[in-house]
C-alpha cells in the first residue's frame, strides 16, 4: 500500500510544481475548475446522491456557483482581493461550526447528513478552495505564495502520518478516525516549526511572528479538514471518496485538507503578510 501511495503522491507533486511554474494563473485557474468539479461529482456521491440526474445537477450548481463567484471577484478583468478575503473570512467562520459538529459526531450528523444540507455545504467548501487557490495565485509572488500554502498542508500530513506511524499511542478522535492520534498531530506541528525555521533562516527579514500565525493555523485547519471528511465518509459507510489514485483514494481525499486550510491562509495572508 505504502509503494503506490508513494508513486501517486510524487506525480501529483511533479504535476502541480509543473503547474504552477510553466501555467499563467489564468490556465492554473482554468484547470484547477476541472478538479473542482472532479471532487464535486466525488462529493455528490458522498452525499449519497442515488442516480446520475441527481449528481450531474450538483455539478451543474457547482459549476454555476464557480462562474458567478468569478464574476463577483472579477476574476476576468482585475481581480478583487477584498472581495474573496471578505467571502473566505464566512467560510473559515463556517469551518469553526464544522470543528463543533466534529467534537459532536455522531449525534450532530443530524445536522449535516441530510442531502440538501451536504449539498449546500459541498458548494461552499468547494467554491471557496478554488476562490482561495486563484486569489493566492495572482497576489503579487502568487506562485510562491501558493507553493507555501501546499507546503504546509503536505507537511502537516506527512508529519502526522510519520509520527503517528511510529509514535501514535493516543487516540485523537477515536470515533471518527481511529488512525490519528495526538501524537501524529505533534508530528504535523513539528513540520510546521521546522518550515517556519527554514523560511526564517532563508528569509531573514521575515517577522517571525506574523509567520508563525500564518503557517501553525493553517498547518492545524488542515487537519480539521481531513477529519471532516473521514466523518462524512465513517457516516455513508465507504474508506475513501473514489478509487481514482491508487494509495489515495479519491481527488477529494487529496483536497480535504486543502478545503480547510486555503481560505484561512489567504484571510491571514491579507491580514498579516509576513512577507
Amino acid at each position: 500500500m505504502l509503494k503506490p501511495r508513494l508513486i501517486t503522491a510524487t506525480i501529483l507533486a511533479a504535476f502541480f510544481a509543473s503547474m504552477l511554474v510553466f501555467l499563467s494563473p489564468f490556465v492554473f485557474a482554468q484547470i484547477m475548475i476541472f478538479v473542482v468539479l472532479v471532487a464535486g461529482w466525488e462529493w455528490a456521491d458522498l452525499a449519497a446522491f442515488k442516480t446520475r440526474f441527481s449528481k450531474y445537477g450538483f455539478l451543474l450548481a457547482l459549476g454555476t456557483c464557480l462562474v458567478v463567484t468569478g464574476y463577483y471577484v472579477s476574476f476576468h478583468t482585475q481581480l478583487d482581493v477584498s472581495s474573496s478575503y471578505n467571502i473566505c473570512a464566512l467560510v473559515v467562520a463556517f469551518w469553526a461550526i464544522i470543528f463543533l459538529w466534529l467534537q459532536g459526531y455522531p449525534t450532530s450528523s443530524i445536522l449535516w447528513s441530510p442531502k440538501p444540507v451536504m449539498a449546500l455545504i459541498g458548494l461552499i467548501l468547494l467554491v471557496s478552495t478554488w476562490l482561495a487557490i486563484v486569489t493566492i495565485l495572482m497576489m503579487d509572488n502568487g506562485k510562491w505564495l501558493l507553493g507555501l500554502a501546499i507546503t504546509t498542508v503536505v507537511l502537516a500530513d506527512v508529519g502526522g502520518y510519520v509520527v503517528g506511524k511510529l509514535f501514535g499511542r493516543h487516540k485523537l478522535v477515536p470515533t471518527i478516525s481511529p488512525g490519528k492520534t495526538w501524537q501524529g498531530l505533534m508530528g504535523g506541528l513539528l513540520f510546521q516549526l521546522l518550515l517556519i525555521a527554514a523560511l526564517k533562516i532563508s528569509l531573514p527579514d521575515t517577522d517571525l511572528f506574523k509567520l508563525a500565525l500564518l503557517i501553525i493555523p493553517v498547518g492545524l485547519i488542515s487537519v480539521v479538514g481531513d477529519l471532516f471528511e473521514s466523518m462524512i465518509k465513517r457516516q455513508r459507510g465507504v474508506k475513501d471518496s473514489s478509487a481514482l489514485l491508487p494509495g489515495h483514494g479519491g481527488v477529494l481525499d487529496r483536497l480535504d485538507g486543502v478545503m480547510a486550510a486555503m481560505p484561512l491562509f489567504l484571510v491571514i495572508l491579507y491580514m498579516a503578510n509576513p512577507f
